[in-house]
């Protein structure tokens, strides 16, 4: 099986400048802004949703009692938050159509 690629922050510019024709240095500082936002949102405890794309949604998960897979010892597993990404149903269309 062939590792994916990964797009990137720099590649989001790239796509920015080349099909919008903002200059390198204005597309490379509105992606950051973007990501910005979202984490700004994200960090006060928000959900952030992208219509088409997908929802960044955070969850507090309680304190559980988990276990050691070397040892078997029983250890407190603390609460947090964790965040979790559900794609859009269209979203998942495109993937499992191929594009």
């Amino acid at each position: 099986m062939a590792t994916a690629a990964t797009l990137t922050r720099a590649d989001l510019a790239d796509a920015l400048h080349r099909d919008v024709g903002l200059s390198r240095a204005d597309a490379s500082r509105l992606v950051e802004q973007i990501l910005g936002h979202m984490c700004e949102a994200l960090a006060r405890g928000e959900n952030v949703k992208i219509s088409g794309f997908g929802s960044f949604i955070l969850r507090d998960k309680g304190e559980r009692i988990g276990r050691n897979p070397k040892t078997g010892v029983e250890v407190p597993i603390a609460p947090r938050r964790v965040l979790t990404f559900r794609a859009s149903q269209m979203l998942r269309d495109r993937i499992v159509g191929g594009g």
